[in-house]
Order: C-alpha cells, then structure tokens, then sequence
C-alpha cells in the first residue's frame, strides 16, 4: 500500500496540532510508524486519502455498532439537521431517547444528556460527592473513565491501596488526592480498603467489563461483592458503560451480569458516531442535579438535536428482536479464526471476546484471558506494534495500540471475517 498522502498530511499537521493529531493515540506511537489519515467509511469498510481500503475493526472505538454510515442512521440526521443544528434550547428528541435508554436500561430512573464520556463520568462523580456528602473515590488500576483530573491516578508502590498521584503533567496533587486505586478483580482489597475507610468514601466506578486495558472480563462474582459493599458502607457504585453500554446488549453490562448499579455513565453508541455521553441512576440521587438539586451541571450543546436524532435511529435498530445473536455468533467466527492463526504462528497471541467486544492479548501461550492491569501489561508490545502494521498493509484495522480492543459491528459478514484471517496468516507470515 503506499501511503504518501497521509505522510503529507502528516507532516502539515504536525505544525498546527500538537503530535498532528486530536486524540494521542492515533499518533501510532504505540506501534511505530506514522498515522494513516481516512476519508470515509462504508459498512464494515473505512477507505484512507490514499484510497486504500481497510477492513475496520476500531468503529470509532465502539459506537458504529451498525457499521459505517448507515442509511437509517444518516437519515435520522439529514431530517434533524433540515430543522437546525442547535438551539440550546429544551427538544423533543431529548425526551424520545432518554425514554429508550430507560426502558433498555430500567436503573435509568433518571437520566441527563452531556457531550462525551468524559463529561459524563466527571459529572457522576461530582453527583456522588454531592450525594453522600463524601470526597473520596475509588477506581482501579487500568480502567479509564475519561480525561477529568480526579481520575488521572495511577497505582503506585504496595500496600493494600494508593492515594491518588497524578497521572498526567498539569494535575494537581490536590486533584487526585482522594482517588483511591485499587487492583481491579480484587474483591478482597476493596473490602479491607471500606472496613478501614468507608465512611469516607463516596463512589466506586469502574468498567463492569475492563475495555481500555484491553479487555479484561470481571471475574465471578466481582461485581456482585462491590454491589454488597457500596449497599454496606452506603457508598454509590458507578458503571461506566461508556463503551459497554449498548454494545455488550441493550441492557448493557449491567443486564449482561445481572448487577444494579447506583448511577451510569454512557457514551459512544447513543450518540450513533455523533459526540454524546449521558449518565444517569436512581431517581434520588439524579433530583440532586440542578436545577432541582444542588450539584450543578450544565452544557449548551447537551442533548443536541443530531446526536438525539442518530441515538434514537441506532436504539431503535438494536431493540428489534435477534439483533445480538448474528453479532455474537460472527465475533466468535473472529476469534476462533484469530486463535487458529496465533496457534499455527507459535501461539503467539490470545483472542478472546464478550458478545461484540474482542481482545487480542500478544502474551505468548497464554490460555485465558488477563485479569487485572499489571497482566496485562506483560504483553509483548513490540511484536503487537510490527503485527498491527503488517496487518494494515494487509487491508485489515485494529486500533493502534496493544492494550485497546476491537469490536464488531452488524455490517461484518462473514466474507469480511474469513478475509481478516487470510490477512491475519499473511500477516504472521510477514512477522
């Protein structure tokens, strides 16, 4: 494949955009090289300026569940935007989706419309705080809950918790000295952690299935044993279902796992590719929000006609009966071709998935998934960097990095599986 005109572009955008690019992983420094600039996409396909054509696997990180640019979709927002793209004002669309995400998700008693995931999930945090009356929050390592400075802390040294140490340059201390992180699958830490201090603490949140680590499934009986212990300490718990929300099942992990959550924070597909996040809970504790509370929140561009537009067209398509089951049966093609080939290569990598949600794990002879950060972590980055480029020149886009995962949307057939383990084999092969 050549790729001159992404390297121009590139080279252009590196003088006006920090790292030439709006979010640093797409910079490829995780795998080397330098990105790839793309122009469109079309079902399970997205095509780069140099008109080449990938079999895409990233889906915006999730949302296009339905694949690229679909019909209903675009539709949806052609109609919306024929009437304005914004009025700051209160619209019927609000409404309309807001009641499709709480008949899919019934611990949505109450839910509110924000511009990304970050905004959701720093909103819920201050909602708790303002809630309980408590400062501290708990997270665990390797899960991401956007970009807010209180959830910018890294686990450090040992004992049975860290406080909070800044995670990025330009994050106080002061901001992230009442995040607590914990090793996540680690029930036993957490209790001990809330027999010390729970009166102090506010929230847990959490990814109820671990997705920016790569993929990490809860294991038996974790989520259950944090439910018990926020319920014991009167602590709320928040899922953030930011990329599991919808993608995992209409009910989302919530559903999936049978857990009630006290408040969740969503993102990705309700806004069908369109910038959106929400977060929403029991009804007591969402009246806290202003204006009928005192925890304040606001955002002019909240609940914008188009992303309500496209989040209603994709709800409605994912609520129509056997949705799921075709997703589900076509990932599971993914990952058996996928583990055939690690196998024939030396049992290179690992695959393995939750409904739509897939990981790649580049540890070699590992025979089940990680369960916590610092496993994951053990994967051979470099030999994942050299296959995620042989893999590109091959036709096929995973996201550039070894610890994010793929996702599967309704426009993959199986002719664009079986193309992906060709690639894949030749890929290896070039390795």
């Amino acid at each position: 494949m050549k790729h001159d005109r992404s390297k121009k572009l590139f080279e252009r955008a590196s003088q006006i955009i920090p790292g030439g690019v709006s979010s640093p992983v797409r910079a490829f420094k995780a795998v080397g090289g330098e990105p790839v600039f793309m122009t469109r996409g079309e079902g399970p396909f997205i095509y780069d300026v140099d008109g080449n054509r990938y079999i895409d696997y990233v889906c915006s990180w999730g949302p296009l569940i339905l694949g690229h640019a679909p019909a209903q979709v675009l539709e949806e927002i052609n109609r919306a935007a024929k009437d304005g793209t914004s009025f700051g004002w209160a619209t019927t669309r609000e409404i309309e989706l807001a009641e499709r995400c709480q008949k899919a998700v019934p611990s949505l008693e109450m839910v509110r419309f924000v511009n990304s995931g970050t905004e959701a999930t720093m909103s819920a945090l201050r909602l708790a705080r303002g809630f309980t009356g408590r400062d501290k929050l708990v997270k665990f390592a390797g899960c991401y809950h956007g970009h807010a400075d209180a959830f910018l802390s890294e686990s450090a040294g040992s004992g049975l918790a860290t406080l909070g140490i800044p995670g990025s340059a330009g994050v106080p201390e002061g901001a992230a000295k009442d995040t607590i992180t914990v090793p996540y699958n680690d029930l036993d830490k957490v209790d001990a952690l809330f027999k010390k201090s729970g009166d102090t603490i506010a929230a847990i949140i959490l990814e109820p299935v671990a997705a920016n680590m790569g993929l990490v499934p809860p294991a038996p009986g974790f989520l259950k044993g944090l439910r018990s212990i926020c319920d014991k300490h009167g602590t709320l718990l928040i899922f953030d279902e930011v990329i599991t929300g919808f993608r995992l099942g209409l009910g989302g992990a919530q559903g999936h796992f049978g857990v009630r959550p006290d408040l969740t924070t969503f993102g990705k597909i309700i806004g069908g590719g369109l910038p959106v996040g929400a977060y929403g809970g029991r009804r007591d504790v969402m009246s806290k929000v202003a204006p009928l509370g005192p925890v304040y929140q606001a955002g002019t561009l909240s609940g914008n006609p188009l992303a309500m537009a496209a989040g209603i067209a994709v709800l409605d398509a994912l609520a129509k009966p056997g949705f799921y089951e075709p997703l589900a049966v076509e990932t599971a093609a993914l990952v058996a071709g996928l583990n055939e080939a690690f196998a024939s290569a030396g049992k290179v990598a690992l695959a393995y998935h939750l409904g739509s949600i897939f990981g790649v794990w580049f540890k070699g002879a590992a025979t089940k998934p990680p369960a916590d950060y610092e496993e994951i972590k053990t994967a051979d980055t470099q030999r994942f960097g050299k296959f995620f480029r042989a893999l590109l020149e091959e036709g096929v886009a995973l996201a550039p990095s070894a610890f994010e995962v793929g996702f599967v949307s309704a426009a993959h057939q199986r002719t664009h599986i079986d193309a992906t383990i060709t690639a894949v084999k030749r890929a290896l092969a070039a390795l």
